[in-house]
């Protein structure tokens, strides 16, 4: 056989590349694939947020005086009603002697009216009577002897003159006992002088109290910004208390989740500082309006046992159960295209051909989505990261997680 020349051997080279390529492009463009699996699948929505008390309460003074003791210390707990700090109370102590001494004062002279005034007084009108007889007698005995021609008459006129002023003297008396009665003017103006200076003594203890400043429930003190001798004015804050009984958490979620919140939902949160302690949480509260600058919507979280370690305003990752399910049909979250547009859809891998396929979708999860309809388990799927169109002949490449399925944990470990 005749061998051949420079040229034969370049002919020959450049049929058998394109007799190759010819082969490559029959069998397609290859791809990776992820197929469907069944498995495990969690919906959650993730969030940061902080720790709160169920309230924080700032300390102040209602006037203006110079602190004298500090009791407390940030971090100390303290009690409904225990002392937290005192004001300079001197002049305010002598002003409630002052009050209690006049309450004492108003008391006994409403005793001294009940029991003195008032029988006296009675006893007046009883005197009066009987002065007020024995001169209408005296003047009827003097007008006998005048018109008889014994006496004159200036002696009937001296008689008169008695007669009225006994008259007058048993009229005052009559007042003076009616005013004394139970029902006078002299028992309501006691018992009005006695409400003044219980009034006065209440006026002053407020005024005392308002310069020994407690704690108004059950709190931890998270910051101390007075020392004594340092000036209190009303409007600065002294102490910052935190109060027990609960510990929340505060949150933003994106808007896009709104339709996946309900109270009650369950979460697990960590705080940044402890981020192999995981704790749970319940979702209590979601605001009714969604803030427009940053289109999230706030949401408060009940922590039903917090750790001892939580302390107000920590920085906590927060992780939403929204759904859950043990068997189901799931892709990658990458595989999925248009997945928020209404009608999503798939590259399938079909008989050597990229093949459209609209899917429904069911949970999401962190990376991954439940198929509910349009694939079946081991279907195997072209990602979005493939440059492949609908229509295209491929062929499967290397496939991802072909044997175990593939798996996304969340990032709280459970």
């Amino acid at each position: 056989m005749k061998p051949l020349g420079k040229w034969g051997v370049g002919a020959a080279l450049a049929l058998a590349a394109a007799a190759l390529g010819l082969w490559a492009v029959g069998r397609g463009t290859p791809v990776q694939t992820v197929a469907v699996a069944r498995m495990g699948l969690v919906q959650s929505v993730v969030a940061t947020g902080r720790l709160n008390a169920p309230a924080r309460i700032e300390i102040g003074a209602e006037v203006t005086a110079t602190v004298t003791e500090v009791r407390v210390r940030e971090g100390d707990r303290v009690r409904a009603g225990q002392p937290l700090l005192r004001l300079q109370d001197g002049e305010a102590r002598a002003a409630l002697a002052q009050a209690r001494a006049a309450l004492v004062e108003a008391r006994g002279r409403a005793a001294q009216q009940a029991q003195v005034a008032a029988p006296v007084s009675s006893q007046a009108v009883v005197q009066a009577e009987a002065a007020y007889l024995a001169a209408q007698r005296e003047h009827g005995r003097t007008r006998e002897l005048v018109a008889q021609g014994f006496f004159p008459q200036q002696k009937l006129d001296e008689a008169q003159r008695a007669l009225d002023t006994a008259r007058s003297a048993l009229e005052a008396a009559r007042v003076q006992a009616q005013a004394n009665q139970a029902s006078g003017v002299e028992p309501a103006l006691a018992a009005s002088r006695v409400a003044q200076a219980e009034a006065a003594l209440a006026v002053a203890e407020a005024r005392l109290a308002r310069l020994q400043i407690t704690s108004p429930v059950d709190a931890v003190v998270l910051a101390r910004q007075v020392e004594p001798g340092s000036m209190a004015q009303p409007g600065r804050v002294l102490l910052a208390l935190a109060e027990q009984g609960g510990t929340r958490i505060d949150a933003a979620v994106d808007e896009k989740h709104l339709g996946l919140l309900r109270p009650g939902l369950a979460a697990r949160a960590v705080a940044d500082a402890y981020p192999g302690q995981p704790f749970d949480a319940q979702l209590n509260y979601i605001a009714p309006a969604v803030d427009p600058a940053r289109g999230t919507v706030e949401v408060r979280l009940a922590v039903p046992r917090p750790p001892a370690f939580l302390r107000p305003d920590m920085t906590v990752s927060v992780e939403l159960l929204a759904g859950e399910k043990k068997d189901a049909l799931v892709l990658p979250s990458v595989a999925v295209r248009d997945p928020d547009r209404g009608a999503p859809w798939v590259l399938a891998l079909r008989d050597g051909r990229a093949q459209r396929v609209p899917v429904r979708l069911g949970l999401r999860g962190v990376g991954s989505v439940e198929i509910v309809e349009g694939l079946k388990q081991g279907d195997e799927v072209i990602p979005q990261t493939e440059k492949a169109l609908p229509g295209d002949r491929v062929r499967r490449g290397p496939q991802l997680a072909r044997e175990k399925g593939f798996e996304v944990p969340s990032f709280i470990s459970r």
